[in-house]
């Protein structure tokens, strides 16, 4: 289990922010050259919205599932879990292929049915029992940074862009609607401790203190 810190960012502050970190701290090992990388997710849910419902409730404990990948070609894609319990973050993730991504998306999840393989039957059991089905896209630029001390990792999101169901999803040129309002959200996960000088390097006086979802931003424009 992690810890994980979210905050909204305004376009100064960000900009502050950003400069900051770039002189302390490097750049995630996946960045490209202008240091950040497009994140694509597609998340399922139950066909009461049971994720939506959990959050906005405040639910202690809940997951949200979702396929990603990473860049503009789904060469690489993940199935993750990710559990929340309190401030606490927890992921399982596995590789799945293109074509198992698409057979999960048309609503069929045999190909996670592995019954010596703990992490995919979690996921097959949750499709199965939780009739999940795709939802909404959430599309966004990374650029992170990592501090070995803590296993810290400070990453800011900008250009949050959403698109309803999962039509065009592997396609980066696919239209979406930009939902950001000009806005960058920070993470900072970490371990067991945070170190002071990360502490001081995110302090910013007019960021917002609030907790953030872009998956609960994401359905919103549905």
């Amino acid at each position: 289990m992690r810890h994980e810190i979210k905050h909204r960012l305004n376009p100064q502050d960000d900009f502050i922010l950003t400069s900051r970190l770039q002189t302390l701290f490097s750049h995630d090992e996946h960045a490209g050259s202008h240091g950040s990388y497009r994140v694509s997710s597609l998340y399922f849910d139950s066909p009461y919205d049971k994720a939506v419902k959990d959050k906005l409730a405040g639910v202690n404990e809940r997951f949200k599932i979702r396929l990603r990948y990473y860049g503009d070609e789904p060469t690489f894609i993940r199935l993750e879990n990710k559990m929340k319990i309190g401030q606490l973050t927890n992921k399982i993730s596995i590789k799945v292929t293109l074509a198992d991504a698409t057979a999960l998306i048309a609503g069929d999840p045999t190909c996670l049915f592995t019954p010596n393989d703990p992490a995919r039957t979690f996921f097959y059991t949750h499709f199965r029992n939780g009739l999940l089905r795709p939802v909404v896209q959430v599309i966004y630029e990374r650029e992170a940074f990592t501090y070995l001390p803590g296993n810290v990792r400070v990453t800011l999101d900008r250009h949050l862009k959403t698109k309803a169901g999962p039509e065009g999803f592997f396609h980066a040129d696919t239209p979406r609607l930009d939902v950001s309002d000009g806005l960058t959200v920070l993470e900072v996960k970490y371990d067991a401790f945070l170190p002071e000088i990360v502490k001081l390097a995110v302090q910013t006086p007019n960021r917002r203190h609030e907790a953030v979802s872009k998956y609960i931003e994401a359905r919103r424009y549905e």
